[in-house]
């Protein structure tokens, strides 16, 4: 992945500078394994994408340094009450979604902006919240300093495409095992983010929980990737599942048709009319128990058409449901 690995390198070279005081073009070339004429290429597509470089005369070469007030000209840039007010309707969106390591950040930088209004301005625009809210998705409840840590080491590792041995709690096996990981991604889906890692051991890339993991070692080793993971995660699954799509073909009911009709459920639906009033959906996605449970949601009005397995499923999920409640 030739892009990923460009994109992994200028984010070292920049760590690497604003961590220090300058580093020549011949020590970035050393630290990340490439000519010094890669590099000149990497600080002035740093530079075009406005990453305030600049260099100095050194000892024996010229220092590259960064500029550690990137944003010193917000101080003389006036937002427009449609711009503050923009910020304030998203503030609930963006708190609700925000990645478990980044949300005290992103509450600060709500704070910093709040204390630079005038008090008659900060009034009207605290009442928008009011007018606009949203619905945060079920959160995982692990959020301490421990698993803060390990996102931490988990960044550090992807950027800088470090092998780790990872001790893991298998909610499958009921028991923590040690793996050696090479870490590709981190994915935040359905109130939880999760680590897609290529385990050696297996021959494949493996998707863990990362609020289930116990113990993260870096090891003074690099890879590179194996595995292409595309651009989407989780592509065939209505949840957090990997596995082959399956063509799936469900009738809702007329009552439900509008609702479903006015959604896009996956990418690979089409919708079709189906008898009195009712609409047929195909998809191509993965029969996993986010599908079956996504069905199920939908109570009677809904009838699994094909495969013939899923509909086994479904009507073997139904009878235990019922089950449940006796008589």
């Amino acid at each position: 992945m030739p892009r990923n690995a460009e994109v992994i390198r200028q984010w070292t070279i920049l760590r690497e500078m604003e961590a220090s005081r300058g580093a020549t073009i011949r020590q970035l070339a050393e630290s990340t394994g490439v000519t010094t004429r890669t590099i000149r290429r990497d600080l002035e597509a740093l530079q075009e994408a406005g990453f305030p470089l600049y260099d100095e005369p050194g000892e024996a070469a010229k220092r590259w340094r960064l500029d550690t007030r990137p944003f010193r000209r917000l101080d003389h840039t006036a937002f427009t009450l449609a711009e503050l007010s923009a910020l304030y309707f998203s503030r609930t969106l963006v708190e609700c979604f925000a990645l478990p390591p980044f949300g005290q950040d992103l509450r600060g930088a709500f704070a910093k902006l709040e204390a630079a209004l005038g008090p008659r301005l900060r009034s009207f625009l605290d009442r928008l919240p009011d007018v606009i809210q949203a619905k945060a998705p079920p959160a995982r409840r692990r959020d301490d300093a421990q698993q803060r840590a390990a996102i931490g080491r988990l960044l550090d590792a992807l950027l800088h495409q470090r092998r780790l041995e990872m001790r893991y709690h298998s909610r499958s096996s009921r028991r923590e095992k040690e793996y050696r990981i090479d870490p590709y991604r981190l994915v935040y889906a359905e109130g939880g983010l999760y680590l897609f890692a290529y385990v050696p051991r297996y021959g494949q890339v493996r998707t863990f929980a990362v609020e289930r993991i116990r113990r993260l070692t870096p090891l003074d080793e690099t890879f590179e990737p194996v595995e292409d993971l595309g651009e989407a995660a989780f592509p065939h699954s209505l949840g957090i599942h990997q596995g082959p799509p399956e063509r799936v073909e469900l009738e809702f009911a007329a009552d439900l048709a509008p609702y479903v009709q006015e959604r896009v459920w996956h990418p690979s639906q089409e919708l079709a009319p189906g008898p009195e009033g009712s609409v047929v959906v195909t998809m191509d996605v993965c029969n996993d128990g986010a599908l079956r449970s996504w069905i199920l949601s939908f109570g009677p009005g809904v009838r699994v058409r094909a495969p013939e397995g899923l509909a086994r499923q479904v009507a073997a999920d139904l009878d235990a449901a019922r089950a449940g409640y006796g008589d």
